[in-house]
């Protein structure tokens, strides 16, 4: 009940961003779920792995075989009757196992298991994808407001050392007042520089797991039914973790593995049916007065029993390998254990510090709003200098950056959360855009198939290339802060230069 309650919150969630914008998040993850090479690729490893399950059923199934032969005797003894100059015979054989010591059987379950277990990667594989595509989603729109932001911060410097230049020239401002402004715009510059880097960087990854360039990013949806603590956290991470579910089927296949093992000491019965036909082609009595037949048929039925009485210690060695294998998967299940629990408590604890973070960063942004309105009013009086104004406007701006980063960090860490409790998969999510993948479609289509002749033919290719995709730049459209959108110096017209002060 819970996790369709989470279904249906988190995929009414993602269906109701708004529609003003060119990409949401909810397109973004449709978009990577049917073309990305990563799950594409997935379920084609997984239908690899359904035909284990026919592969060793065939092995306690009926096996008919059919043979000819034509031989030709180029040296002969007198005796034609002994060594007749040529023949030609058919025959077909049906051999039925009847006990093959729990081979089959193992090999079967075991297939099965692993199949299993297999269906339990492809849901990780969708989460970790989710998990990467609602990061660069979420870094797209974070690097768009820090390069608006340093673009903003730029343009305003640029005025402000214009307007600096010009009142020194007239003797209302200081060369030093100049520098400072020179050192500001270049600081101010090369931040610039860097946030569209990454900008770039970003989008370049969104089109790697997307397929297409991103456009005007909706803001995320809330993502529902988180977590209220830790240990309800781990609770259901311990239940629905796709990946230590995978691990736990991959440890119970082996031990069909030993069972398999064991089997190559036990013995093995076959029945056998098999029939032939022979003919001599006139070459039977070839010489003689003696009238003989030139064809004749044969049939035989019987039971054919294969008893291994000394092997060199192979079928021991194979049954200690196989358990020691088995070890080993028990160990693993224990190490994805430890993984899943500390993913799931680091991601909450990431997801509690960011709430935190933007909290504070929001009231830092508030406070420095109210701390640059009151700077440039104090320097429109002379109590506060350009550099008083610089620095004030530098601790919005960082404060802004931060704050952004800090929602960055919570959504992700959210999703991450949600991933590691297996919440964050497509089932999960609603997304629409046609059905959703079901491995056990392929799964029951394949695993009693008998027919030699059968195929699926050439693969088509499914995820999308990216070559075609225009290179990536920081070009940046979303609406700034009209607070830092204006001069730092605001001062009344420029002085006539009666009242100088000294030039350093």
């Amino acid at each position: 009940m819970l996790r369709s309650a989470t279904r249906l919150l988190l995929g009414g969630a993602l269906i109701s961003a708004a529609p003003a914008y060119a990409d949401t998040l909810r397109e973004a993850l449709l978009r990577a779920y049917q073309t990305n090479p990563t799950i594409t690729g997935a379920r084609a490893a997984q239908r690899a792995s359904d035909e284990d399950v026919p592969i060793a059923r065939a092995a306690g199934l009926p096996s008919v075989n059919a043979g000819t032969d034509f031989n030709e005797n180029l040296l002969r003894g007198g005796n034609s009757f002994s060594s007749p100059a040529r023949s030609a015979s058919a025959s077909t054989n049906l051999v039925v196992p009847l006990y093959r010591g729990g081979a089959v059987r193992n090999s079967v379950r075991a297939a099965e298991t692993r199949s299993e277990a297999g269906r339990a990667n492809l849901r990780g594989t969708e989460a970790s994808l989710f998990t990467d595509v609602v990061a660069a989603y979420n870094d797209v729109i974070r690097d768009e407001a820090i390069v608006g932001l340093n673009q903003q911060n730029v343009r305003v410097l640029e005025v402000n050392l214009r307007a600096s230049r010009d009142r020194f020239q007239v003797g209302d401002l200081t060369r030093t007042d100049v520098a400072q402004s020179e050192a500001r715009l270049s600081i101010a510059r090369a931040q610039l520089q860097s946030a569209a880097a990454q900008l770039i960087a970003s989008r370049e990854t969104y089109i790697r797991l997307v397929g297409d360039p991103p456009g005007e990013l909706a803001p995320p949806p809330t993502l529902p039914n988180l977590p209220a603590s830790t240990d309800a956290a781990v609770a259901t991470a311990l239940a629905d973790n796709p990946f230590l579910i995978a691990a736990a089927r991959q440890r119970d296949a082996t031990r069909f593995d030993v069972g398999v093992a064991r089997a190559a000491r036990l013995p093995q019965v076959n029945g056998v049916v098999g029939g032939s036909y022979q003919n001599f082609l006139g070459s039977l009595g070839a010489g003689t007065s003696t009238n003989v037949g030139q064809s004749g048929t044969a049939g035989s039925l019987g039971l054919s029993l294969n008893l291994p009485l000394f092997q060199g210690g192979r079928p021991a060695a194979q049954i200690r390998q196989a358990e020691a294998r088995r070890g080993q998967a028990i160990e693993a299940v224990t190490e994805t254990e430890r993984g899943v629990v500390a993913q799931t408590r680091s991601a909450f604890a990431l997801y509690r510090s960011s709430l935190e973070v933007i909290a504070s960063s929001e009231t830092a942004v508030r406070a420095n709003r109210l701390s640059l309105e009151g700077v440039r009013a104090e320097n429109s009086v002379g109590t506060r200098t350009i550099l008083d104004i610089l620095n004030a406007e530098q601790e919005l701006l960082n404060s802004q950056v931060n704050l952004v980063s800090a929602r960055r960090n919570a959504y992700v860490a959210g999703f991450n959360l949600l991933a590691a409790m297996g919440r964050a998969e497509a089932r999960d999510l609603g997304l629409e855009g046609g059905p959703l993948y079901d491995p056990l479609v392929n799964y029951n289509r394949v695993r009693r198939k008998i027919n030699d002749w059968d195929s699926d033919g050439e693969p088509a290719p499914v995820a999308t290339p990216t070559a075609t995709t225009p290179a990536q730049d920081a070009t940046v459209t979303r609406p700034l802060d009209p607070l830092l959108d204006t001069p730092v110096d605001r001062n009344p017209g420029l002085s006539t230069g009666s009242v100088t002060p000294v030039r350093r």
